[in-house]
This record gives structure tokens, C-alpha cells and sequence, in this order.
């Protein structure tokens, strides 16, 4: 219908242009003198340039997007030049260059001018992008028209090229300590954490959902009438499963900054990390470690969007049996509910290893209610650890202090 509506008015504007002509004709013819003809022939050039420009075939433009690099971090910079090529020396009164992209977090940046060729055939367009946010930005089109000095006919053309680039979020460079639990006492920076040994058996205990299918006492099962797996001695390990809080929230993408920052320090200090998150779609890497598993983790985070749909709460309670018993549960969000202090005091209680951190703006604290909230946490064997954006390096001091 647009399309339709757009040519409707290019036939119409021509048409214009004819009933001018012959007005300003006929209006020479019947008044005659100088005046009636010098505005006839002082029209004429015009009218004869519009009817050119409308014959005129700006199909034959050839145009190319020229993108330095096709990764960014999120408030970099990013230059684009438009080149524009035609064959012929034709004048051209005016070419209005358009270029858009959209982003997967919603954002619409566009960049726009109005270029006077003249007789030359090659042009060139650049435009800089200030500060990039977050997010996978799609070119698809270049928009290209043009026009005669009166406005009267105008021709356009959209030239399909698409380009992609992907925009990291931002992060801070922070020291991870690892974090040791102390059920009822709360968590404390460590150097080591524990996992279990399989070699070692040293008791039974009732099944729990992330337990092996071979960990199984069948003997202990039949006596109780209930499942029982081996109970195995200690050691230590440093593997990480990150919970990202994707509910929508003006803090959200500080929460997406946090965990990029945190992924980095965990991986470096040569610990393993997975991630789970729930946005639009379900997505979970395993823990792992190694450059590629910081790639793949940063790259999700780009991508990331928030929802309305689920809290972090509820992704605890539908996704508790994605979670290893024996590896830290790093929850990240920007809002503490009482929702999911009761959720991760559940955890708590099944013995998983639960650290809350709470993403607030710059020098902005906890409110009251979330304060009573964090000491009621730290009673159920939680902590609850407060960062404030652009203070990230901190908040593995808070936990060993």
C-alpha cells in the first residue's frame, strides 16, 4: 500500500510539472511582452531538468557500506563511509544519502545527508556512531533519492546490503576470590571450594535432583523405600554457575555489565564458569573454562534481552535441577524479592552454595526493605552482596571483608 501510494505520487508530481509547463505557455501566448516570456523561458531550464530527472535511471547507482570491524565493546565508536559510483557526468542537483541499523535490544540509530554531486561521479558519505550500546545491530538498506532544485519530481531507490556487527557489553577489571560456604554462618572468601570425590564413600543420603543415576545405594533404596545415593568425601574445586536476572529493570544492563566483568575474572583465575539465563528463549552453557567458553558466554550477553514474562525466582524454581550441588550458584540481579530470598534459603537448605549479587545505580544504595531483606538472607545461610555501577572491583572485597 505505501509502495502504492508513493508511485501514485510521483505520477502526480509529473503530471504537475506538464500543467506548469503549459500554463506558463499559455500565459506567455495570450499576455505577451517581456515579462510574460522571460518568466516562460527562466521556468524552462527548471521544468526541462525535472523532466530529465524523471527519465533519469538512478538504478545504475552502484553503492557500498565500508565498516572498519564487525566487533565492538558497548560505548566505542564505530566509523561508516558510504561510496557512491555512477557512470554517467549527468548533473545532479541533489542526492539525499540514508543509513539505518537496528538493534536486537530494541535501539534504531540512522545516519543521514544531503550531498550536492554535481557533474562528479564518485561520492563518499561518513558518519560516526558516538557511543554504541549492547547488542547485535543489523544494516539491511541504503537509501538513496533524488530530486530537481524545484522539488517538483523526485526518484528514489533502496539498495539491499546487509551487514552485521555485535557489540559486547562493558566491563570492569576485578579480582575473583572464590567463595566457601558455611551453612548457617553465611560465605566467605576462600581460596578453595569443595566438591565431592568419587573414590571415597562415607554414608548415605536421600536422593536430591543433579545427583548422578551411578551414585545410587540400590541396597539403602529397597531397605527405606526411598531413593538413597552414597554420601562422598570432600575436595576442592572452583566451578561457578552464574544465574542472570533477565526481568525487566532499568538496572538491567548494569546486571549484563556485572556478569561480563565477573566472567572474565573467574576464567582468568583459571576457575570454571556455566551460565543460565531466561529471556525470551531457555539458554544454558555447561560449566567450563578456557578462551572459548569466555567467547561463547560474551557473545550470549550481547544478545541478551530483558522480559516481562518471569522472575528470577521463578527460574530458580523451574530450573533447580540445572544446577550442580557441588559448584557455587552465583545469582545476579538488580531487585531482591522476597521471592527470591525464600528460593535460594530453600536452596541454601539443600545444601547448594547460593551468593546474591544485588546491581544498583551509581552511589545508590539498598533500600530499607531490602536491607531487612539481606539480614534475613544471611540468617538462612545466604549472602547478599551490594555493587554499585562502576564500582565492580569492590565487591570481592565486601566478600572478604
Amino acid at each position: 500500500m505505501k509502495r502504492l501510494l508513493q508511485k501514485l505520487n510521483r505520477i502526480w508530481k509529473l503530471i504537475l510539472l506538464f500543467l506548469l509547463i503549459a500554463m506558463v505557455f499559455s500565459y506567455a501566448m495570450f499576455q505577451g511582452g517581456f515579462v510574460s516570456w522571460f518568466l516562460f523561458y527562466s521556468f524552462l531550464p527548471f521544468a526541462l531538468y525535472g523532466l530529465l530527472i524523471a527519465g533519469y535511471p538512478i538504478r545504475d547507482w552502484q553503492v557500498k557500506r565500508k565498516i572498519q570491524k564487525y566487533e565492538y565493546s558497548a560505548k566505542e565508536e564505530m566509523h561508516v563511509e558510504i561510496e557512491l559510483k555512477r557512470k554517467t557526468f549527468f548533473p545532479i542537483f541533489y542526492v539525499m544519502v540514508e543509513d539505518s541499523f537496528s538493534s536486537t535490544v530494541g535501539e534504531k540509530i540512522m545516519g543521514k545527508k544531503l550531498l550536492m554531486p554535481g557533474f562528479r561521479r564518485t561520492l563518499t558519505y561518513k558518519y560516526t556512531v558516538k557511543e554504541l550500546s549492547r547488542g547485535e545491530h543489523v544494516f539491511d538498506q541504503i537509501f538513496l533519492q533524488i530530486g530537481d532544485p524545484l522539488g517538483l519530481v523526485e526518484k528514489e531507490k533502496v539498495y539491499i546490503q546487509v551487514d552485521r556487527i555485535l557489540v559486547y557489553p562493558p566491563f570492569e577489571e576485578m579480582v575473583y576470590k572464590p567463595l566457601e560456604n558455611h551453612f548457617e554462618q553465611g560465605m566467605t572468601s576462600s581460596k578453595e571450594r569443595v566438591q565431592r570425590d568419587t573414590t571415597m564413600a562415607v554414608g548415605i543420603r536421600e536422593y536430591q535432583p543433579g545427583d548422578r543415576f551411578s551414585w545410587i545405594n540400590w541396597k539403602a533404596s529397597a531397605r527405606r523405600n526411598n531413593m538413597m545415593t552414597k554420601e562422598f568425601e570432600q575436595k576442592q574445586t572452583h566451578d561457578i554457575m552464574i544465574v542472570v536476572d533477565c526481568e525487566e529493570n532499568k538496572r538491567f544492563e548494569g546486571v549484563v555489565s556485572f556478569t561480563a566483568s565477573v566472567i572474565r575474572a573467574i576464567l582468568k583465575k583459571g576457575a570454571q564458569v556455566g551460565l543460565l539465563s531466561v529471556d525470551t528463549d531457555r539458554t544454558i552453557f555447561p560449566i567450563r573454562g578456557g578462551e572459548s567458553q569466555q567467547q561463547l558466554l560474551l557473545y550470549h550477553l550481547a544478545k541478551i534481552r530483558t522480559t516481562k514474562e518471569i522472575t528470577l525466582a521463578e527460574v530458580l524454581d523451574n530450573e533447580s535441577s540445572q544446577l550442580q550441588q557441588q559448584a557455587t550458584v552465583m545469582l545476579i540481579t538488580s531487585m531482591l524479592t522476597k521471592e527470591l530470598v525464600d528460593k535460594a534459603g530453600w536452596l541454601s537448605s539443600k545444601r547448594y552454595n547460593i551468593a546474591v549479587f544485588v546491581i544498583t545505580g551509581k552511589n545508590e544504595g539498598l533500600s530499607s526493605g531490602e536491607k531487612t531483606l539481606r539480614a534475613f538472607a544471611v540468617k538462612r545461610g545466604i549472602r547478599v552482596i551490594h555493587v554499585s555501577e562502576g564500582r565492580y572491583k569492590e565487591a570481592f572485597l565486601e566478600v572478604m571483608a
